[in-house]
């Protein structure tokens, strides 16, 4: 089995309205995947799909192999932090993470290794009532981990965290990377989520837009590279009127250097020229961003939709 969740034709309905509509996909095993698109998207639905919470009204789903809906036992082997999760406020960290480990019978030897792991050994014997958003949010993922999921379901994760915690979530995610686990990871900020993924699930209103990885989703979309050149000192008016001249616009940025807008198909070709242009001493290619990606698809609520071949 080489998917941890596959869905072919995934419906959902609520009288008329399609929340998913003929969605078909899957999540590799042992890779971090972004499944994106604004509110409506149907990423919730999906989600509560997979943890087999509702029924879907068509399709195929499979979970770890398994139909969520009928297999609860699956549940033990997934693990899942909501957007915003709500504990009971009289119990302590650690009093929380017992509970829930006797609930998902994991073993509770794992819950001090778990506080510390989040960063919340400090605070394990405090009621979680005290605890600031940030600090539920870890615990959150906490209990997430318990039993040592094989797939793991990450609802806006780092909503509530400062830029340090955050980094350590992502150090998280890539440590249940390295050791095998699945990860679907569900974030508005795709700056932020873009270094951390393999691939992305890009959804609006109910439809997928686009499954692959990032490298597939740049070679469909074959958006411009940005290049970014520094010439030599009083050689910018001549190089940007050469530039011109060869059919690219340059525009100047406040660090002194251009920007250029490469077309792909010429990408390899106009790299050679620029790298042996004596006017140049250096230069940087970035490639389409997550978010360009994103726009370029057409992902926003109200954008005209692009999918993708």
């Amino acid at each position: 089995m080489n998917h941890a969740i596959e869905f072919e034709a995934l419906t959902k309905r609520y009288g008329a309205l399609a929340a998913l509509d003929g969605v078909s996909a899957c999540v590799p095993r042992g890779q971090v995947i972004g499944l994106l698109g604004h509110n409506g998207a149907g990423k919730s639905t999906l989600i509560k799909l997979i943890l087999g919470l509702i029924a879907p009204s068509g399709g195929r789903l499979e979970v770890l192999g398994q139909s969520p809906w009928r297999a609860h036992a699956l549940r033990r082997r997934i693990g899942y932090l909501p957007e915003s999760a709500t504990f009971y406020a009289s119990l302590s960290g650690r009093e929380l993470l017992d509970y829930l480990a006797r609930l998902k019978q994991a073993s509770r030897s794992q819950v001090s290794a778990l506080l510390e792991r989040v960063g919340l050994t400090h605070a394990a014997d405090r009621r979680i009532g005290t605890y600031s958003k940030g600090m539920r949010q870890r615990l959150g993922l906490a209990q997430a981990l318990l039993g040592s999921p094989e797939l793991v379901l990450l609802d806006e994760p780092t909503t509530g965290l400062d830029p340090q915690a955050s980094r350590e979530l992502y150090r998280i995610v890539g440590e249940l990377r390295a050791d095998g686990r699945s990860v679907l990871l569900s974030s508005h900020l795709l700056a932020e989520l873009e270094p951390h993924i393999d691939g992305a699930l890009i959804l609006r209103q109910g439809r997928l837009l686009a499954a692959g990885s990032l490298h597939t989703l740049g070679e469909q979309a074959a958006l411009p590279a940005q290049v970014l050149v520094r010439p030599r000192e009083q050689a910018m008016p001549e190089l940007i009127a050469r530039l011109e001249t060869g059919g690219l616009s340059a525009q100047p940025r406040p660090d002194g250097r251009l920007e250029l807008q490469v077309p792909r198909a010429s990408k390899l070709h106009m790299l050679r020229e620029l790298l042996a242009d004596p006017a140049i001493v250096d230069l940087d290619v970035r490639e389409p961003t997550l978010a360009q990606l994103y726009d370029w698809l057409g992902a926003g609520p109200q954008s005209g939709a692009k999918v993708a071949a």
